[in-house]
Formats: structure tokens, sequence, C-alpha cells
């Protein structure tokens, strides 16, 4: 007999259904009874293999019978429901959102996506990669017609048999270019306007005094700001530095690295440089006593930002006499050639813009970290011109002057090291 319990608690005993759908359900659930004491240990490696694979086929042509019946909502209907996800979340103990998901991953293998049900009915995708490939055609243009959208289907389903969601997820974001190259770059970049109008949209930054001496910062800032951060702050941290400068490497976790630097950060910050604040430039008073100064365990007031240690201040003093370097404008001469030995700051910006990391073949230290390079020696005649330098990190920097090792500049611009026979 089959029993279905509505919303409300009640219980309708109907006859038997011999629907394929249950009948499939019982006799599987019947066969797994046989597997259930089975212990994978006496397996051979080869047969754990088989097994996983099959199993996780298996998985996506359940899920996508599971979708199927989804799809056709009248579950809802029959039980005064608001709908199917919210019966399938109530009745099976799931999550409202992730039934919501289902939902409407069910719709539109319904009603639009053909070639990826089949793809997920033979086992040959995945319910993750699933998901992705209809996220990704969910964001084609609403105008671009079925024959090219059923072509970027056809291809990304296709993928899925050698690509994980997360390289999935990349391809979808270009599939346009491979069955509407004309209208790619123009879709990409109103994709990229949306995305950075809504990443300025949810900026934020809140600060939290959290009553111990510290305070929680928690924001959220658009891609191109937080990597600018990040830049400004792995500069304090490079490795290459000892500790004994203005860097932080060596003292503790990486996070730790980045509290510590942009603590630094802020308090290199020229604020002649910053707009007007109360009429003035932007300062940070501190009000201390000339006694208090002088106490090895003194204190001193930040005016509107509680107290700090009289040596705090002291050192904070000693910090504002710092001079920022003022960097060149746009109209920098790049190649100084013969007159200067060291590369200017402008010049080491291009370098950085062209070669991106340490140029050695495989080393993928950033070029942040990397130091200007003349491959023909300056003593030698060599220009201090960007058609004569190469980034290079600190060991293949020493590597390239050693006597031991030869470097050889291959035609893409990496350097081949070899050791000296």
């Amino acid at each position: 007999m089959i029993t279905l319990i509505s919303g409300g608690g009640s219980m309708d005993t109907r006859t038997p259904d011999t629907h394929p759908v249950l009948g499939f359900v019982a006799a599987t659930r019947e066969a797994l009874k046989d597997v259930a004491d089975a212990n994978p240990v006496f397996m051979t490696t080869g047969q754990k293999a088989q097994a996983l694979v099959e199993l996780t086929a298996l998985e996506s042509q359940v899920a996508e019978l599971r979708l199927r019946v989804t799809a056709a909502d009248d579950v809802a209907e029959e039980t005064g429901t608001r709908d199917v996800a919210a019966w399938v979340a109530h009745r099976t103990r799931q999550d409202t959102a992730a039934s919501r998901a289902d939902a409407r991953l069910a719709t539109a293998l319904d009603r639009e996506h053909p070639h990826l049900a089949a793809g997920l009915r033979e086992g040959s995708v995945s319910l993750a990669q699933a998901r992705v490939i209809a996220q990704a055609l969910a964001e084609l243009p609403a105008d671009l017609g079925a024959e090219l959208r059923a072509r970027a289907e056809e291809a990304l389903v296709g993928y899925a048999a050698h690509h994980a969601p997360g390289d999935l997820r990349r391809l979808g974001r270009r599939i346009l270019a491979c069955v509407d190259p004309d209208a790619a770059d123009e879709h990409e970049a109103r994709l990229l306007e949306d995305a950075e109008r809504t990443a300025r949209e949810r900026t934020k930054l809140s600060l939290r005094r959290r009553g111990d001496g510290t305070t929680r910062i928690s924001g959220l800032l658009p891609d191109a700001a937080a990597h600018r951060l990040a830049t400004y702050l792995e500069s304090f941290t490079n490795p290459r530095k000892d500790t004994g400068g203005t860097a932080t490497a060596g003292v503790g976790s990486y996070s730790r690295r980045l509290g510590q630097a942009f603590v630094q950060l802020l308090e290199t910050i020229d604020p002649r440089r910053l707009p007007l604040h109360g009429g003035d430039a932007t300062t940070m008073f501190v009000v201390a006593h000339l006694d208090q100064l002088t106490k090895d365990l003194g204190v001193a007031e930040i005016v509107g930002g509680g107290t700090i240690s009289a040596g705090e201040a002291r050192r904070l003093a000693c910090n504002a006499h710092l001079v920022p370097a003022v960097l060149g404008g746009a109209s920098e001469v790049l190649d100084l050639g013969r007159r200067r030995r060291l590369y200017t700051a402008a010049q080491r910006r291009a370098l950085l813009l062209r070669d991106r990391t340490c140029r050695a073949e495989g080393c993928d230290i950033p070029g942040t970290w990397a130091e200007a390079h003349h491959w023909v020696a300056w003593a030698a005649g060599g220009a201090t011109d960007l058609a004569n330098g190469t980034l290079l990190c600190h060991l293949h920097h020493h590597r390239a002057h050693d006597a031991a090792w030869s470097a050889e500049r291959l035609p893409n611009g990496d350097v081949r090291y070899a050791r000296r026979r």
C-alpha cells in the first residue's frame, strides 16, 4: 500500500502504485540491503576504483530522476503547501534554500536544457556540474537565439567529461565566444560592468571596538580594490626582507603578518596626500602630558579614539617624521640607457607589468618580490633599459651572478639555468 501524508498531517491510503519510478525505488532499496554488510576492505584496488566511478554516475542518474519528479509540481497543490520545494524540505528534513535551488534546476532541465538533462540521466554529468552549467546558460544574453543557446548547452555538456565544476564555471563565462564570437566581448563587458556596479553597491567597512585594546575590522571590497590592498600589504610582508626593517616576514601566521602590515601601511600614509578633514590636513592628534611621555608606563590619549601607552605615542611621533617618496608622473622616462645604473621606480613598474613574476623558468615568485636584473651587466656596457632588464627573485638573481651556473635567455623571455660542469 502507498501512504501519502498531507501538509495537515492526515493520512490517505491508496491502492498500490505500479509506476516504473516507484518500482525502481523499491527495487533499488531492496538491492541495497544485499550490500548493507559488504565490507569494501576486501575489494581489490581496481574494484574500489570502478565502484567509486560507477556509484558517482549512479548518484547523478538518481538525482536526475528526482529532479524530473520534482518538475512535475502537483504535490504542493494536493497538500496546500506553498510549493514543491517547501514540501520536500519539510517532508525530507532538507534545507529549504537547497530544496528551492533543486526546484529551479528541475524546472530548467524540464523546460530549457534537454541536453543537460540527458547528461545527468546517462551519468556523464554530475549534479554539481549540472548546477554550474545551468547557471552559465542562465547568464547568456536574453536575446541569444535558440540555436546558439542549444550549441552552448551541447558544448558545456561535452566539456563536463573532462572538467570539474570549477573549470566548467570558468569555461561557462567564455562559452559565448565559442558560439557567437561577435557578441562575446560586448556581453562580457556588460557582465563585468554589472558585477563592478554590484560590488560598489555592496562595498562596506565596519570597525567595532572589542574593549581589550583591539578593534575588529570587517569589510566587503570590490576585487580590484582588494587586490590593490593585498599588493600594498605584501610589500611589507615580502619574505626576503628580514624583520629588522619595515617588513613583517617571519612573525607568525600569514594572517597575522597581513594584520601587522596593515598597521604599518596606515602609519606610512602621508596625511598631506589625503583630503582635508575638519578644515586641515588629515591628522590624528595624540594628547599627553610631558611627564606622562617621559614615564616608562605613561599614557596618552588619541582624540576621539581612546588611550594608548606613552611608548606607543613616542613611536608614532617618531614615525610622523617619515617622508614618503613622491612617485613620478606619466611622463617619466623609462629607458635611461647608460645614464643611470639602477632601475628607477617607473622602470620597475614597467618590468612588473611585462614580466609579472620571476622570469626564471618554472618560478612563480610574484614580481613584486623580485629584483631588476641587467641581462648584460652594467659594468660590461649593458644599458639600464627595459630591453636589457628582467625580473628575478632573490634566489635566481644570486644564481645569475654565480659562476657555478650558466643562464640562457629563451625566446619567450624566460631564463633557463644549468649547473656548469
